[in-house]
């Protein structure tokens, strides 16, 4: 595959309404529905650990294999897929690394430490599971992927997916059966816990790596702004994507939902790093079937279409957004409802979570308004130079 992308110079600009394309938006919005769910099992028994029963009725066990199944560790890879097809959007409608590869790496490298900046805030103040740091993180040390030939991306794919895989695995096994939720007596406590952390924060990005470099090749190959070429490999993706996805779970399912009790660390292991691994065919797979909406949706967008793109607008806005419900949720000195909530209670306060946002964003663009987060972080990014849109429908990564 060539190095060089098409590019457009000049000033980076929000794409006008009328040119944004569908499916990424769309995908981003869906997408902080899969993040809400999977943050809602701290509300439940099973806590941060991906194997611990969260205990309840029929229904609650239904849930958990539901979510282990679908959503816990597969998630995160739809939100790496979706940052690296957005760097790739970025580099586009800057100089390109086709024209100017330094100016982009910059650019990426100069969006990535304001990224760590909010990440690290986000942990300190709300939540200590952030992505945001960790994608700031790939940005530093990927920028230069966007420009990669084929076979180096799928190389380095193939090399962080194995390495990533095990450290995923290292990780709940060394954060033990049940790993305690990070909260202290006051918020003042569970804040300086939640920042004892952050050195963890390279580890949890490197982990990340693989969806974000597949989002790369995706987005060079315009997969979510043109499926029409594409509904043959795309309906395959589906396909294929999540019976992978839920076979690779369906040892750490097993375990969540008290059927099976192994005793051996290895097998322990083994389990998680499949579990893993398999999650990145999970992610792709719901971004397939969004796209696949959204050809057949085209200009014809309802109110609901339209609600969940203008979320999907303000991503980064609304995924921060939520994050105060599960620390009013979680901190003993507030709610405290760690841990005493069965998993469809927890699921739904997930849900209803990501309801709200959608209705708040939807107030948003009715109102011509962009989402705080994003224009803070454009303009720290682009300094004051004054915006002029280049018409060339593409969106910018959020």
């Amino acid at each position: 595959m060539s190095r060089a992308l098409p590019s457009v110079p000049g000033p980076v600009a929000p794409t006008p309404d009328g040119e944004r394309l569908l499916a990424p938006d769309l995908a981003r919005g869906v997408m902080l529905l899969l993040i809400a769910l999977a943050h809602s099992r701290m509300l439940h028994a099973g806590g941060n650990a991906y194997n611990v029963p969260a205990g309840g009725g029929p229904l609650d066990v239904a849930v958990q294999a539901l979510l282990t199944s679908l959503v816990d560790g597969r998630a995160a890879p739809l939100f790496g897929l979706l940052f690296g097809y957005g760097l790739v959007q970025m580099t586009r409608r800057h100089s390109g690394p086709g024209q100017d590869p330094a100016g982009a790496r910059r650019l990426i490298r100069r969006r990535g430490f304001w990224l760590v900046v909010f990440g690290v805030v986000h942990v300190a103040l709300l939540y200590s599971g952030d992505v945001i740091g960790s994608y700031g993180v790939l940005s530093l040390l990927f920028a230069g992927a966007v420009a990669w030939s084929g076979r180096r991306l799928w190389t380095v794919t193939a090399v962080v997916l194995a390495a990533g895989a095990s450290l995923a695995a290292a990780i709940q096994l060394v954060g033990g059966a049940e790993p305690p939720l990070p909260v202290g007596a006051t918020l003042i406590e569970s804040a300086l816990v939640r920042t004892m952390a952050l050195p963890l924060l390279p580890v949890s990005a490197f982990a990340s790596a693989a969806p974000v470099l597949i989002g790369i090749w995706a987005a060079r190959m315009r997969l979510l702004e043109e499926p029409g070429r594409f509904r043959p490999l795309l309906r395959g993706v589906a396909l294929i994507g999540f019976p992978v996805a839920v076979l690779g779970a369906l040892p750490v399912t097993l375990q969540a939902v008290d059927v099976w009790h192994p005793r051996s660390s290895t097998v322990i292991a083994a389990a998680f790093a499949l579990f893993s691994a398999t999650g990145i065919a999970g992610g792709l797979a719901y971004a397939a079937v969004i796209a696949l909406v959204a050809l057949r949706i085209g200009d014809r967008r309802g109110r609901v279409t339209t609600a969940l793109v203008a979320c999907g607008r303000r991503s980064m806005t609304f995924y921060i957004a939520q994050s105060p419900v599960w620390l009013v949720l979680t901190e003993p000195s507030l709610v405290g409802l760690h841990g005493g909530l069965g998993a469809a209670a927890a699921a739904g306060i997930g849900v209803a979570t990501w309801v709200a946002t959608v209705l708040v964003a939807d107030l948003l663009h009715r109102n011509g308004r962009r989402g705080p987060a994003e224009a803070l972080v454009r303009r720290l990014t682009y300094g004051h130079r004054t915006p002029r849109s280049r018409g060339q429908g593409v969106t910018t990564p959020t």
